[in-house]
């Protein structure tokens, strides 16, 4: 099988139908490649707990939590910034509310209702760009556009799905599909092929070994927003899945303040994973169990301790320590200090010795990936002009908090908008 078509997009996540989106808006006719069965499925899996698509806040400090990848990131992150995330979401017909931190989600909180809009959005458009009010999806199931809706040869989007990406043939980009093989030539190709955790969603990180085959340099994967492992004693059983709320967390040059949990393997939370960076580099990871009182001030309260108060008991009225934090401290501290001064440091900067950070396929994201040096300022490859790469494949990380859904949106649109001006000034029988 060979198809011939203005676009191809390899990869169905948030980016690949950001740049799917932009380039039928363009006029192109776009083949969208997914090797799952269906599209979507690591943005679906994120909100089953409430999905987080941006955050309310200034745009330099949205920014800043890029780290080194800022610089690279600005332009893309200007032409799409957050307000421009969910004013996009609410054109889908998904109502959204920010949280108490500047969290924007959805009113449904689910990530199903929004993709099955944008699918349909996507289905519906013309070789124009136009809406043409097409049925839409099946639901979000993804399955290949020929089943849903229009007929195939009315839509300017081809979907398929089961269709592994598995190099090139000199124009031709080859997959793998159910049938045997099969390969596409295109004006211009985006790849949107994730990074390289919760493989079982579709982000195995195996078209690296591709590109480098290609001549392209990669950066090895590591793991990102991702827990820690660590052994507890049988003191800390009792303590599984109880929340550590309201707690400091830094390591090296990174401070966090939120949540983390005891987990029978460790420890994982949103308070946690933006030290990953650090962590990852060596540094230790130190907890403030109770951020809301100077040392000072805690010390003079635990000075205060009476005659006949159990040490359980005094910490809990002193310093606020809840049944899981105290176990914590004594787990890691103990035997703990005899003079409140001492006990005081410890309880705000306790060490907490670990095992490392949980495994790359475990991760909620990576770093590594393709970097920066290989593309140009359009997102274009460098070694492969008309190819433009997208999302998380770029080596770039962030915390959660809807920073990792809108870079994806982001360097999507823009590596789905420079392909569209590329594709319309190749001849019509121009290959990849």
């Amino acid at each position: 099988m060979t198809l011939h078509t203005d676009a191809l997009v390899i990869g169905a996540g948030p980016a690949g139908l950001m740049a799917s989106e932009a380039l039928l808006q363009a006029g192109c006719r776009v083949v969208l490649a997914e090797h799952k069965p269906s599209v979507a499925r690591k943005l679906l899996m994120a909100g089953k707990s409430g999905l987080n698509i941006t955050k309310d806040e200034p745009f330099e400090a949205f920014l800043s939590h890029y780290g080194t990848a800022a610089p690279h990131l600005r332009p893309y992150l200007e032409a799409l910034p957050p307000a421009a995330v969910t004013a996009w979401a609410e054109a889908l017909g998904q109502e959204t509310f920010t949280g108490s931190t500047g969290r924007v989600f959805p009113k449904a909180m689910k990530a199903s209702p929004l993709l099955r809009a944008w699918l349909a959005r996507l289905d519906g458009m013309d070789a124009g760009g136009m809406d043409t009010g097409g049925m839409g999806a099946d639901g979000g199931s993804g399955e290949d556009s020929k089943t849903e809706g229009r007929n195939a040869e009315e839509r300017a989007i081809d979907r398929r799905t089961r269709w592994r990406w598995t190099g090139w043939n000199g124009p031709a980009a080859t997959f793998d599909i159910p049938q045997g093989t099969a390969q596409v030539i295109a004006k211009t190709t985006v790849l949107a092929l994730g990074g390289a955790s919760w493989a079982r969603l579709g982000s195995d990180g195996d078209w690296a070994h591709i590109l480098e085959a290609d001549g392209i340099a990669t950066t090895p994967f590591a793991p990102s927003n991702a827990g820690l492992l660590k052994a507890w004693s049988d003191h800390m059983q009792p303590h599984f899945g109880a929340p550590l709320k309201g707690i400091g967390l830094s390591a090296g040059a990174l401070t966090s303040r939120g949540e983390a949990v005891i987990s029978a393997r460790g420890l994982e939370g949103g308070g946690l994973y933006p030290l990953t960076p650090a962590i990852r580099e060596g540094h230790p990871l130190f907890i403030d169990l109770a951020p809301d009182l100077p040392e000072d001030t805690l010390a003079a309260r635990l000075k205060r301790r009476r005659s006949r108060e159990s040490l359980s008991n005094h910490l809990r009225k002193a310093a606020g320590l809840s049944a899981a934090t105290r176990a914590l401290l004594l787990e890691c501290a103990r035997p703990l200090p005899n003079d409140a001064a001492s006990l005081a440091r410890q309880i705000k900067r306790l060490e907490v010795s670990h095992d490392g950070l949980r495994p790359l396929d475990e991760a909620i994201s990576t770093a590594g990936g393709l970097p920066f040096s290989e593309l140009d300022d359009r997102l274009m490859l460098r070694a492969r002009p008309g190819t433009y790469c997208a999302g998380e494949m770029l080596d770039w990380e962030a915390p959660t908090g809807g920073y990792l859904l809108t870079a994806s949106l982001a360097t999507g649109l823009a590596a789905g908008r420079n392909a569209a001006a590329w594709a319309k000034v190749q001849p019509a029988s121009s290959s990849l």
